[in-house]
């Protein structure tokens, strides 16, 4: 930002006097914050101020627009919560945010998180931080004119390696049962035998259990996958019992990797105190948007673990996540799904490269442009209803796993 220049010309002494004045206003000021800590940390060299946000439901998410008074806008993305109630709660949580400033975002983080004891480290809550997270860290960038991983510390790449490419492929499976027999164990071998064969001995294969695949029957389909050397085996358990995640680790050979679903660096904490992860997968819009997703990867970088993110966002909360991946030094693979009708809304200014890389963002703040109209129309769209996944039922009528 360029100050205002001024022709008229102030005496030195006049110069020094007004200082002196300003050095003991500041003097009486502080005095005067004592019994007032919040106001003593106040930057009052600045003037920005958050004036409104507004929430876009847009089919299965919502897209945070947040105003300021200098006329500087952010987005953010929220994914992963029903939108009407997400939209909710972003209105909500604007009363802890209104006339606040927008670059103090670990702040106003934690002003969020700690606001509702009841409510603190629940997924709707955090998934709803993220995307104004998204939005603070986007008004930042652009009120100082850089890309926001410049503000996480500048680039350790100068590309990102996602999938999937032709090169890197991830298979997966659905709900299984406790043990399996041959043939039913012999399906999920051959999906990973053909991605295998698909990308050659110089390719990347991944294989998501998506925490459906009980822990004897995955004991059972590791030891078969063994030869066909993976990445590493996804979601490996349905989080929240670390002494499943033991038990596994001590019999399966292949990498394991989750965190999508294990929020802020207290939930990724656990695993890296029992070593039972050797990939970090935290995802920017599930555990608290940039701020959390940087802390869980030099949480993971004391233990020399790398990150490869989960994302299943849009562009907008992907080059997020992209922000977070090129600022960090143990990153391994990103996950980045290309759709054509979000993409109409969001447009990134990154492009795709020949050899499985995303470029750096180019740019200012998250670097993305949000088309608002046609975000509106995709909208408005009468034949879209927001439907719940699950519940999934065995073939005997049981409640399983996803």
């Amino acid at each position: 930002m360029t100050l205002p220049s001024h022709e008229t010309h102030i005496p030195r002494r006049s110069l020094l006097g007004s200082m002196g004045a300003a050095a003991g206003a500041a003097l009486f000021a502080g005095h005067a914050h004592a019994a007032d800590p919040a106001g003593a940390v106040l930057d009052r060299t600045s003037s920005i101020r958050i004036t409104r946000l507004t929430p876009h439901i847009c089919r299965d998410r919502v897209y945070v627009k947040i105003d300021t008074n200098h006329g500087i806008s952010g987005w953010g993305e929220i994914k992963g919560v029903v939108p009407t109630v997400a939209a909710a709660l972003a209105r909500s949580m604007f009363e802890m945010l209104d006339g606040q400033n927008p670059t103090r975002i670990e702040h106003l983080w934690q002003v969020l998180y700690r606001a509702e004891r009841n409510q603190r480290g629940g997924a709707f809550m955090l998934h709803t931080i993220a995307g104004i997270d998204m939005a603070l860290w986007d008004i930042t960038g652009q009120l100082w004119g850089v890309p926001v991983y410049r503000l996480l510390g500048g680039p350790l790449r100068e590309k990102i390696r996602v999938y999937p490419t032709d090169k890197a492929i991830k298979v997966g499976s659905g709900p299984q049962p406790q043990s399996g027999n041959p043939d039913q164990i012999e399906r999920m071998v051959q999906s990973v035998r053909n991605a295998r064969e698909k990308v050659g001995p110089d390719g990347t294969v991944m294989f998501d259990a998506h925490s459906a695949v009980p822990p004897a029957m995955l004991i059972q389909f590791a030891a078969a996958i063994e030869p066909y050397n993976l990445l590493f085996l996804e979601e490996p358990a349905v989080p929240g019992n670390i002494e499943v995640f033991k038990r596994l680790k001590q019999q399966i050979r292949i990498p394991l990797a989750a965190g999508e679903r294990d929020r802020t660096i207290w939930g990724i904490l656990p695993y890296l105190a029992e070593k039972v992860l050797d990939i970090v997968q935290p995802d920017c819009g599930y555990t608290g948007g940039i701020s959390q997703m940087k802390k869980i990867a030099t949480l993971a970088e004391a233990y020399m673990t790398p990150i490869a993110p989960h994302c299943t966002q849009s562009y907008l909360g992907m080059t997020a996540s992209f922000h977070v991946a090129a600022s960090v030094p143990l990153f391994l693979i990103h996950e980045a799904y290309d759709d054509e009708m979000l993409g109409t809304i969001v447009k990134p200014q990154w492009k795709r490269t020949d050899d499985g890389h995303v470029t750096l963002p180019e740019g200012t703040g998250l670097c993305v442009d949000v088309d608002e109209t046609a975000l509106a129309k995709v909208a408005a769209d009468p034949n879209y209803k927001y439907r719940w996944r699950g519940p999934r039922l065995d073939a005997d009528g049981g409640v399983v796993d996803y």
